[in-house]
C-alpha cells in the first residue's frame, strides 16, 4: 500500500489522500471518525455513449440490474441482505460513465464490500429481473411522452448532436428497450466494468490499511480494460435554429443552448463564474431578474454548464405562456449579448466570486457528498489537489477572463432552441 498527496489548505473543505492497494486498486481517501460510516463512490469510464446505435438504453438498464441479484442471491435475497445491515448500494448511468455508491456502518463493512463485489463481478441478469426492469422502464418512457419538459429535452439533444451517441436518448425508446437482450447487457457489463477504467473515492471511519483490503476484495478481481468504442468530439450543432414540438398545452417549455467550455479546459472556471452571473445564480442571476422579476415571463429560468467527454455546451431552461415565448427568447438572447459586449460590473463579478467561494464547502457536508465530488474530480483528471486549488482559481478570475469566456460561449449570438408547446408570434 502507498499513500501520497495529503492535501491541506485553508481554502479546502476536506483532506484527501491517495492510496494504492496491494493489488493495484487506486482510490482517493478521506479518513474521518466523526460518524461510524463509510461512503464509497466509484465511476467506470463508458456509459450510454457505448450503447448499440439501434438499441439505446442498454447502459441505463445495466445500471438498474446490477443490484437485482448477484452471485448466489436472486433479487429478493440480495436486497434482503442489504436491508438486514442497512447497507445502501445503488448504480447509475450517464453519457460517459456507469457509476455507483455504497454506504455502510463500519461494523458491516466486510459484508457491504462483499455485496459490492458480487454486484460488480457476478450480476445474475435473471430473466424475471430483466423483464421487471424492462417493464418499469417502458412504463416510464410512455408516461414521459406527455411531459413537455422531457419531450423538449429529448428533441434538443437530437438536434444538438444529430447522428452522434450524445444525440440518442440515454434511457432509450419504447422500441429499443423492448429489443434489449440479456446478451446486450452481458456484453456491456464486460466492456465497461473493468479495472483500468474505474475511479474510486472513499470517505469515513476507516484507515488506509483496512480500506486497502476491502478495495482489493471489491475491485481486485475486475478484468483488465479493453478499448471502448471511440466517441468522436462534436460541437453543438444547429445554432440559430428553433424547433417546435407540437403539444396542446397552455404553457410552452423551452430548452436553449450555446457552445460551452469543458471542465478540463483552463477556461472552465471563468465560464463557471460567467454562468453564475447569467443564469446559474438563482435569484441573483441576470436572467432571473430580467425574465421573472422585471417582466413576469416565467416562474423559473436558469442556465448551467454541461461537460461531456467529447462535447460541451451552456444549457438553459424556462417555461412561459405560448403567446410570450418570442418575448422571453428575445430577453434571454439580449442578456447574453449584453454580457458579451459589456461584461458584468466589477461589483457583480465580485459578488459572483464571493458566493461561489463561500458556498463551496456546503457541498462537503456529508460523507456521501464528499465521495461523489471527489470521484467526479478524479474522473475529469483534475488532480487530487483540485479542491484545495478551486477557490483560488475562482478568486483569480478577471474581467478579461470573463470576456474570453463570453466570446467562446455566446459567439455571434446564435443558439439552438427547442420549444414544446404551441408558441405564437415566433
Amino acid at each position: 500500500m502507498t499513500a501520497s498527496a495529503d492535501i491541506r489548505s485553508a481554502a479546502s473543505p476536506t483532506t484527501v489522500k491517495t492510496l494504492t492497494s496491494p493489488r493495484g486498486v487506486e482510490a482517493w481517501h478521506v479518513e474521518s471518525d466523526v460518524v461510524p460510516l463509510i461512503a464509497v463512490a466509484f465511476t467506470f469510464e463508458g456509459g450510454s455513449a457505448q450503447d448499440p446505435e439501434d438499441r439505446p438504453g442498454v447502459a441505463q438498464m445495466l445500471a438498474r440490474l446490477l443490484d437485482e441479484g448477484a452471485g448466489p442471491y436472486n433479487s429478493d435475497a440480495f436486497q434482503e441482505r442489504l436491508a438486514a445491515r442497512a447497507i445502501e448500494l445503488s448504480f447509475n448511468a450517464g453519457n460517459d460513465a456507469i457509476g455507483g455508491s455504497l454506504k455502510t456502518l463500519v461494523k458491516h463493512a466486510d459484508e457491504a464490500f462483499e455485496l459490492l463485489r458480487l454486484a460488480l463481478l457476478e450480476p445474475r441478469f435473471d430473466h424475471d429481473a430483466i423483464e421487471r426492469v424492462r417493464a418499469q422502464t417502458i412504463a416510464g418512457l410512455r408516461y414521459q411522452q406527455n411531459d413537455p419538459g422531457v419531450m423538449a429535452t429529448r428533441r434538443f439533444f437530437e438536434e444538438a448532436f444529430p447522428g452522434h451517441p450524445y444525440g440518442r436518448p440515454t434511457s432509450g425508446t419504447v422500441e429499443s428497450v423492448a429489443a434489449i437482450t440479456r446478451d446486450d447487457l452481458a456484453a456491456m457489463h464486460r466492456a465497461i466494468l473493468a479495472r483500468g477504467r474505474v475511479k474510486i473515492a472513499v470517505v469515513g471511519a476507516i484507515d488506509a490499511e483496512r480500506l486497502s483490503v476491502l478495495l482489493d476484495k471489491a475491485f481486485g478481481d475486475l478484468p483488465e480494460a479493453r478499448p471502448l468504442n471511440p466517441v468522436e468530439p462534436v460541437p453543438l450543432q444547429n445554432l440559430g435554429v428553433r424547433h417546435v414540438v407540437d403539444l396542446d398545452v397552455p404553457q410552452s417549455v423551452i430548452r436553449f443552448g450555446t457552445p460551452g467550455i469543458p471542465w478540463r479546459d483552463p477556461g472552465f472556471i471563468p465560464a463557471y463564474v460567467l454562468n453564475h452571473v447569467l443564469g446559474g445564480g438563482a435569484f441573483t442571476s441576470r436572467l432571473f431578474q430580467e425574465v421573472r422579476e422585471k417582466r413576469g415571463l416565467a416562474y423559473s429560468v436558469g442556465t448551467s454548464l454541461v461537460s461531456y467527454r467529447a462535447a460541451a455546451m451552456t444549457w438553459g431552461y424556462t417555461a412561459t405562456k405560448n403567446e410570450r415565448v418570442a418575448e422571453a427568447l428575445d430577453v434571454i438572447s439580449g442578456e447574453m449579448m449584453r454580457l458579451k459586449e459589456e461584461g458584468p460590473s466589477e461589483q457583480e463579478l465580485q459578488k459572483a466570486k464571493d458566493y461561489l467561494i463561500g458556498s463551496y464547502a456546503l457541498g462537503f457536508d456529508t460523507s456521501t457528498k464528499i465521495a461523489h465530488t471527489l470521484v467526479q474530480i478524479a474522473f475529469e483528471g483534475l488532480g487530487v489537489d483540485y479542491i484545495a486549488r478551486r477557490n483560488d482559481l475562482v478568486a483569480a478570475v478577471t474581467t478579461a477572463d470573463i470576456a474570453g469566456a463570453a466570446e467562446r460561449i455566446f459567439g455571434d449570438g446564435r443558439m439552438l432552441t427547442v420549444i414544446a408547446g404551441r408558441p405564437t408570434g415566433l
